[in-house]
Protein backbone atom coordinates (compact mmCIF):
# COMPACT_ATOMS: atom_id res chain seq x y z
CA UNK A 1 0.00 0.00 0.00
CA UNK A 2 1.09 3.12 -0.93
CA UNK A 3 2.12 5.95 1.78
CA UNK A 4 0.12 9.01 1.97
CA UNK A 5 1.25 12.04 0.50
CA UNK A 6 2.69 14.20 3.09
CA UNK A 7 4.44 17.51 3.55
CA UNK A 8 8.40 17.09 4.64
CA UNK A 9 9.23 18.40 8.41
CA UNK A 10 9.18 21.88 8.49
CA UNK A 11 11.53 24.32 10.03
CA UNK A 12 10.62 26.89 12.60
CA UNK A 13 11.61 29.42 10.46
CA UNK A 14 9.13 28.04 7.56
CA UNK A 15 6.51 26.86 10.04
CA UNK A 16 5.97 30.34 11.47
CA UNK A 17 6.47 31.79 8.19
CA UNK A 18 3.20 30.16 7.06
CA UNK A 19 1.19 30.54 9.97
CA UNK A 20 1.98 34.43 9.66
CA UNK A 21 0.64 33.84 5.74
CA UNK A 22 -2.76 31.80 6.68
CA UNK A 23 -3.47 34.47 9.87
CA UNK A 24 -3.22 37.23 7.97
CA UNK A 25 -5.02 36.02 5.04
CA UNK A 26 -4.15 39.24 3.00
CA UNK A 27 -2.24 39.51 -0.46
CA UNK A 28 -2.08 37.03 -3.51
CA UNK A 29 -4.96 34.30 -3.25
CA UNK A 30 -3.37 31.43 -4.89
CA UNK A 31 -0.30 32.20 -2.56
CA UNK A 32 -3.19 32.19 0.26
CA UNK A 33 -4.15 28.92 -0.75
CA UNK A 34 -0.72 27.14 -1.09
CA UNK A 35 0.45 28.09 2.58
CA UNK A 36 -2.93 26.44 3.77
CA UNK A 37 -2.69 23.65 2.01
CA UNK A 38 1.26 22.60 2.95
CA UNK A 39 0.43 24.06 6.58
CA UNK A 40 -2.68 21.86 6.99
CA UNK A 41 -0.41 18.80 5.84
CA UNK A 42 2.21 19.53 8.25
CA UNK A 43 -0.64 19.37 10.95
CA UNK A 44 -1.26 15.77 9.95
CA UNK A 45 -4.43 16.20 7.83
CA UNK A 46 -4.92 13.71 4.90
CA UNK A 47 -4.99 14.66 1.29
CA UNK A 48 -9.50 14.39 0.63
CA UNK A 49 -9.50 16.29 4.16
CA UNK A 50 -7.35 19.53 2.70
CA UNK A 51 -9.38 19.16 -0.72
CA UNK A 52 -12.53 19.37 0.92
CA UNK A 53 -11.06 22.48 2.80
CA UNK A 54 -9.96 24.73 0.05
CA UNK A 55 -12.37 23.38 -1.80
CA UNK A 56 -9.87 22.21 -4.40
CA UNK A 57 -9.30 18.89 -6.72
CA UNK A 58 -6.97 16.34 -4.56
CA UNK A 59 -4.43 16.12 -7.64
CA UNK A 60 -3.60 19.75 -7.34
CA UNK A 61 -3.22 19.07 -3.04
CA UNK A 62 -0.55 16.69 -3.90
CA UNK A 63 1.13 18.70 -6.93
CA UNK A 64 1.13 21.43 -4.10
CA UNK A 65 2.72 19.20 -1.58
CA UNK A 66 5.08 17.62 -3.98
CA UNK A 67 6.53 21.22 -5.53
CA UNK A 68 7.01 22.46 -1.33
CA UNK A 69 9.04 19.28 -0.65
CA UNK A 70 11.25 20.14 -3.63
CA UNK A 71 11.29 23.67 -3.76
CA UNK A 72 10.40 24.99 -0.04
CA UNK A 73 8.99 28.52 0.26
CA UNK A 74 9.91 29.44 -3.41
CA UNK A 75 7.05 27.13 -4.23
CA UNK A 76 3.99 28.93 -2.82
CA UNK A 77 4.39 31.89 -5.42
CA UNK A 78 2.28 31.84 -8.44
CA UNK A 79 4.46 31.46 -11.96
CA UNK A 80 2.10 32.47 -14.16
CA UNK A 81 2.15 31.17 -18.00
CA UNK A 82 0.39 30.46 -20.77
CA UNK A 83 -2.39 32.36 -22.30
CA UNK A 84 -2.56 34.56 -25.08
CA UNK A 85 1.03 34.76 -26.95
CA UNK A 86 1.53 39.07 -27.50
CA UNK A 87 0.56 40.78 -30.08
CA UNK A 88 3.05 43.55 -29.44
CA UNK A 89 6.50 43.35 -29.21
CA UNK A 90 9.00 45.86 -27.98
CA UNK A 91 10.00 46.61 -31.59
CA UNK A 92 6.42 47.57 -32.16
CA UNK A 93 6.35 48.92 -28.56
CA UNK A 94 9.79 51.45 -29.41
CA UNK A 95 7.90 52.62 -32.82
CA UNK A 96 4.70 53.70 -30.93
CA UNK A 97 6.68 55.48 -28.26
CA UNK A 98 8.54 57.40 -31.58
CA UNK A 99 5.35 58.25 -33.69
CA UNK A 100 3.48 59.47 -30.36
CA UNK A 101 6.88 61.89 -30.17
CA UNK A 102 6.58 62.67 -33.88
CA UNK A 103 4.31 65.92 -34.69
CA UNK A 104 1.86 64.66 -37.08
CA UNK A 105 2.48 67.18 -39.80
CA UNK A 106 6.07 65.54 -39.83
CA UNK A 107 4.64 62.25 -40.80
CA UNK A 108 2.04 64.02 -43.62
CA UNK A 109 -1.24 63.77 -41.37
CA UNK A 110 -3.80 66.60 -41.71
CA UNK A 111 -3.75 67.59 -37.79
CA UNK A 112 -1.03 69.51 -35.45
CA UNK A 113 -1.83 66.78 -32.90
CA UNK A 114 -2.40 63.29 -31.87
CA UNK A 115 -5.50 62.05 -30.00
CA UNK A 116 -5.84 58.62 -28.83
CA UNK A 117 -7.90 57.52 -31.48
CA UNK A 118 -6.01 59.22 -34.07
CA UNK A 119 -2.86 57.89 -33.24
CA UNK A 120 -4.21 54.48 -32.82
CA UNK A 121 -6.13 54.71 -36.80
CA UNK A 122 -2.47 55.57 -37.92
CA UNK A 123 -0.46 52.56 -36.27
CA UNK A 124 -3.17 50.15 -37.61
CA UNK A 125 -2.53 52.05 -41.26
CA UNK A 126 0.60 53.35 -42.00
CA UNK A 127 3.47 52.74 -45.00
CA UNK A 128 6.17 51.88 -42.15
CA UNK A 129 4.87 49.52 -40.15
CA UNK A 130 1.37 48.31 -38.82
CA UNK A 131 0.56 47.60 -35.62
CA UNK A 132 -2.80 46.74 -34.26
CA UNK A 133 -3.45 48.05 -30.80
CA UNK A 134 -7.12 48.80 -28.74
CA UNK A 135 -6.92 52.59 -27.21
CA UNK A 136 -6.85 51.69 -23.73
CA UNK A 137 -3.66 49.64 -24.20
CA UNK A 138 -2.18 52.68 -26.07
CA UNK A 139 -2.79 55.19 -23.14
CA UNK A 140 -1.49 52.26 -21.06
CA UNK A 141 2.05 52.27 -23.02
CA UNK A 142 2.17 55.62 -23.22
CA UNK A 143 1.79 56.30 -19.84
CA UNK A 144 4.53 53.77 -19.05
CA UNK A 145 6.87 55.68 -20.96
CA UNK A 146 6.14 58.89 -19.12
CA UNK A 147 4.52 60.23 -22.20
CA UNK A 148 1.95 62.85 -21.08
CA UNK A 149 -0.35 65.46 -22.75
CA UNK A 150 1.19 68.96 -22.46
CA UNK A 151 0.78 72.60 -23.46
CA UNK A 152 3.00 73.54 -26.52
CA UNK A 153 5.77 76.26 -25.23
CA UNK A 154 7.48 78.89 -27.02
CA UNK A 155 11.01 79.17 -27.01
CA UNK A 156 13.80 81.13 -28.93
CA UNK A 157 17.33 79.52 -29.66
CA UNK A 158 19.94 82.00 -29.17
CA UNK A 159 21.73 83.08 -32.96
CA UNK A 160 24.57 84.83 -31.05
CA UNK A 161 27.83 83.39 -33.13
CA UNK A 162 29.75 84.35 -29.84
CA UNK A 163 27.48 82.62 -27.31
CA UNK A 164 29.89 80.53 -25.65
CA UNK A 165 32.04 83.16 -25.67
CA UNK A 166 29.97 85.46 -23.99
CA UNK A 167 28.86 83.15 -21.28
CA UNK A 168 32.19 81.82 -20.70
CA UNK A 169 33.21 85.54 -19.77
CA UNK A 170 30.10 85.94 -17.14
CA UNK A 171 31.07 82.74 -15.59
CA UNK A 172 34.91 83.62 -15.22
CA UNK A 173 33.71 87.24 -13.84
CA UNK A 174 31.52 85.72 -11.03
CA UNK A 175 33.71 83.24 -9.88
CA UNK A 176 36.62 85.52 -10.30
CA UNK A 177 35.67 88.40 -9.00
CA UNK A 178 32.13 88.13 -7.15
CA UNK A 179 33.06 91.16 -5.18
CA UNK A 180 33.43 93.57 -8.41
CA UNK A 181 30.77 91.53 -10.40
CA UNK A 182 26.97 93.53 -11.03
CA UNK A 183 23.84 92.65 -12.81
CA UNK A 184 21.51 95.55 -14.53
CA UNK A 185 17.78 95.04 -15.82
CA UNK A 186 14.56 96.52 -16.32
CA UNK A 187 11.68 95.16 -14.31
CA UNK A 188 7.99 95.70 -15.99
CA UNK A 189 5.66 96.94 -16.96
CA UNK A 190 4.65 97.93 -13.81
CA UNK A 191 0.91 99.20 -13.94
CA UNK A 192 -1.64 100.41 -11.36
CA UNK A 193 -4.30 97.64 -11.17
CA UNK A 194 -5.27 94.84 -9.17
CA UNK A 195 -2.89 92.00 -9.48
CA UNK A 196 -4.12 88.10 -8.79
CA UNK A 197 -1.87 86.16 -6.25
CA UNK A 198 -2.07 84.38 -3.18
CA UNK A 199 -2.08 84.19 0.47
CA UNK A 200 -3.36 82.38 3.56
CA UNK A 201 -7.46 82.76 4.18
CA UNK A 202 -9.91 80.34 5.42
CA UNK A 203 -10.85 77.80 3.13
CA UNK A 204 -13.02 79.04 0.18
CA UNK A 205 -12.96 82.43 1.58
CA UNK A 206 -10.37 83.80 -0.47
CA UNK A 207 -9.12 87.34 -0.07
CA UNK A 208 -10.65 89.52 -2.84
CA UNK A 209 -10.02 92.72 -4.80
CA UNK A 210 -11.90 94.87 -6.73
CA UNK A 211 -12.80 94.12 -10.48
CA UNK A 212 -11.15 97.39 -11.93
CA UNK A 213 -8.54 96.65 -14.58
CA UNK A 214 -8.35 99.79 -16.15
CA UNK A 215 -4.67 101.14 -16.89
CA UNK A 216 -5.06 104.94 -15.57
CA UNK A 217 -1.98 105.31 -14.20
CA UNK A 218 0.48 104.60 -17.10
CA UNK A 219 3.30 102.46 -16.50
CA UNK A 220 6.72 102.70 -15.32
CA UNK A 221 10.33 100.39 -15.35
CA UNK A 222 12.08 99.28 -12.33
CA UNK A 223 15.74 99.40 -13.07
CA UNK A 224 17.52 97.39 -10.99
CA UNK A 225 20.98 96.78 -9.83
CA UNK A 226 22.60 93.36 -7.96
CA UNK A 227 25.52 93.45 -6.45
CA UNK A 228 26.65 89.53 -6.38
CA UNK A 229 29.16 89.71 -4.06
CA UNK A 230 27.45 91.80 -1.31
CA UNK A 231 24.30 90.06 -2.26
CA UNK A 232 22.11 93.37 -1.78
CA UNK A 233 20.24 94.55 -4.06
CA UNK A 234 18.90 98.51 -5.43
CA UNK A 235 16.99 100.27 -8.07
CA UNK A 236 14.71 103.26 -8.91
CA UNK A 237 11.31 103.55 -10.87
CA UNK A 238 11.64 105.50 -14.34
CA UNK A 239 9.21 106.44 -16.80
CA UNK A 240 10.64 104.23 -19.46
CA UNK A 241 13.41 102.06 -20.42
CA UNK A 242 15.95 105.03 -22.11
CA UNK A 243 19.82 105.09 -23.03
CA UNK A 244 19.82 108.02 -19.92
CA UNK A 245 18.30 106.07 -17.30
CA UNK A 246 20.52 103.10 -17.94
CA UNK A 247 23.82 105.41 -17.54
CA UNK A 248 22.21 107.01 -14.46
CA UNK A 249 22.36 102.71 -13.38
CA UNK A 250 25.60 102.79 -14.07
CA UNK A 251 26.86 105.54 -12.48
CA UNK A 252 25.30 104.39 -9.30
CA UNK A 253 27.27 101.17 -9.87
CA UNK A 254 29.70 102.83 -10.02
CA UNK A 255 29.66 104.58 -6.74
CA UNK A 256 29.29 101.41 -5.30
CA UNK A 257 32.91 100.54 -5.42
CA UNK A 258 34.53 103.79 -5.46
CA UNK A 259 38.21 102.84 -5.20
CA UNK A 260 38.76 103.11 -9.07
CA UNK A 261 39.15 99.30 -9.70
CA UNK A 262 37.86 97.86 -12.46
CA UNK A 263 34.48 96.47 -12.33
CA UNK A 264 32.52 94.52 -14.17
CA UNK A 265 28.08 94.89 -15.05
CA UNK A 266 25.97 91.80 -16.71
CA UNK A 267 23.03 93.27 -19.07
CA UNK A 268 21.43 92.01 -21.80
CA UNK A 269 21.54 93.30 -25.36
CA UNK A 270 18.58 96.05 -25.32
CA UNK A 271 19.67 98.71 -27.53
CA UNK A 272 19.27 101.49 -24.43
CA UNK A 273 22.30 99.64 -22.41
CA UNK A 274 24.58 100.09 -25.66
CA UNK A 275 24.75 103.42 -27.07
CA UNK A 276 27.66 105.43 -27.68
CA UNK A 277 27.66 107.74 -24.85
CA UNK A 278 27.27 104.57 -22.20
CA UNK A 279 30.27 102.89 -24.19
CA UNK A 280 32.32 106.00 -23.82
CA UNK A 281 31.54 106.26 -20.16
CA UNK A 282 32.32 102.98 -19.83
CA UNK A 283 35.49 102.72 -21.20
CA UNK A 284 36.76 106.49 -19.09
CA UNK A 285 35.45 104.88 -15.97
CA UNK A 286 36.66 101.04 -15.77
CA UNK A 287 33.76 99.51 -16.56
CA UNK A 288 33.32 96.39 -18.17
CA UNK A 289 30.05 95.77 -20.01
CA UNK A 290 29.61 92.36 -20.30
CA UNK A 291 26.48 91.07 -22.65
CA UNK A 292 24.34 88.53 -22.32
CA UNK A 293 23.85 86.42 -25.89
CA UNK A 294 21.01 87.37 -27.83
CA UNK A 295 17.89 85.58 -26.76
CA UNK A 296 19.81 84.31 -23.67
CA UNK A 297 18.58 87.23 -21.04
CA UNK A 298 18.15 83.99 -18.62
CA UNK A 299 22.26 84.03 -18.05
CA UNK A 300 21.86 87.26 -16.39
CA UNK A 301 21.93 86.48 -12.54
CA UNK A 302 19.24 89.03 -11.65
CA UNK A 303 16.44 87.54 -13.42
CA UNK A 304 15.97 85.09 -10.52
CA UNK A 305 16.39 87.96 -7.92
CA UNK A 306 12.96 89.72 -9.71
CA UNK A 307 11.26 86.67 -8.49
CA UNK A 308 10.70 87.74 -5.37
CA UNK A 309 9.85 91.03 -6.20
CA UNK A 310 6.96 89.61 -8.51
CA UNK A 311 5.79 87.39 -5.68
CA UNK A 312 6.24 89.48 -2.85
CA UNK A 313 5.53 93.09 -4.00
CA UNK A 314 3.27 92.91 -7.30
CA UNK A 315 1.22 89.76 -6.93
CA UNK A 316 -2.00 90.26 -4.76
CA UNK A 317 -1.69 93.86 -4.45
CA UNK A 318 -4.05 96.61 -5.15
CA UNK A 319 -1.45 100.05 -5.31
CA UNK A 320 -3.29 103.21 -5.25
CA UNK A 321 -0.91 104.73 -7.30
CA UNK A 322 2.99 104.95 -8.93
CA UNK A 323 4.07 106.83 -5.93
CA UNK A 324 2.69 103.96 -2.78
CA UNK A 325 3.80 100.89 -5.59
CA UNK A 326 7.47 102.22 -5.49
CA UNK A 327 7.12 102.76 -1.58
CA UNK A 328 6.56 99.49 -1.32
CA UNK A 329 8.95 98.44 -3.77
CA UNK A 330 11.79 100.05 -1.45
CA UNK A 331 10.32 98.93 1.55
CA UNK A 332 10.68 95.23 0.49
CA UNK A 333 14.29 96.02 -1.02
CA UNK A 334 15.29 97.11 2.27
CA UNK A 335 13.67 94.30 3.97
CA UNK A 336 15.26 91.63 1.44
CA UNK A 337 18.78 93.47 1.68
CA UNK A 338 19.07 92.82 5.51
CA UNK A 339 17.51 89.49 5.28
CA UNK A 340 18.89 88.06 2.20
CA UNK A 341 19.18 84.81 3.20
CA UNK A 342 15.73 83.97 4.16
CA UNK A 343 13.77 80.92 3.25
CA UNK A 344 11.17 82.71 1.41
CA UNK A 345 13.74 84.81 -1.00
CA UNK A 346 15.69 81.66 -1.31
CA UNK A 347 12.28 79.83 -2.46
CA UNK A 348 11.46 82.03 -4.56
CA UNK A 349 14.53 82.67 -6.36
CA UNK A 350 15.00 78.90 -6.84
CA UNK A 351 11.47 79.20 -8.51
CA UNK A 352 11.70 82.04 -10.80
CA UNK A 353 15.23 80.75 -11.61
CA UNK A 354 13.29 77.36 -12.62
CA UNK A 355 11.00 78.97 -14.65
CA UNK A 356 13.11 81.29 -16.67
CA UNK A 357 15.74 78.52 -17.78
CA UNK A 358 11.85 76.38 -18.33
CA UNK A 359 10.91 78.66 -20.80
CA UNK A 360 14.03 78.95 -22.44
CA UNK A 361 14.43 75.24 -22.56
CA UNK A 362 18.34 76.25 -20.87
CA UNK A 363 20.40 75.15 -18.31
CA UNK A 364 23.13 76.96 -17.29
CA UNK A 365 26.19 74.60 -19.31
CA UNK A 366 30.02 74.42 -18.92
CA UNK A 367 31.41 76.63 -21.62
CA UNK A 368 33.69 75.00 -23.98
CA UNK A 369 35.61 78.37 -24.80
CA UNK A 370 37.97 80.07 -22.63
CA UNK A 371 36.89 82.94 -20.85
CA UNK A 372 38.70 86.13 -22.82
Amino acid sequence: MAEPVRVRRLSDQEGQKLQRLVRRGTGSTVRLRRALVVLASAGGNSVPVIARLVQADEDSVRQVIHRFNQMGMPSLDPQWAGGRPRRINETDEQFIVATANTRPTALRQPFTRWSIRKLADYLADNPERRVQIGRERLRQLLRKHEITFQRTKTWKESNDPHREAKLARIEHIMENFPQRCFAFDEFGPLTIRPQAGSDWHPKNHPHRLPANYHKLHGVRQFHGCYSIGDDTMWGAVRERKSAANTLSALRSIRAARPDGAPIYVILDNLSAHKGHKIRAWATRNKVELCFTPTYASWANPIEAHFGPLRTFVIAGSDHQNHIALRHHLHQYLSWRNANARHPDVLAAQRRERARVRSERQHRWGHPTTKAA
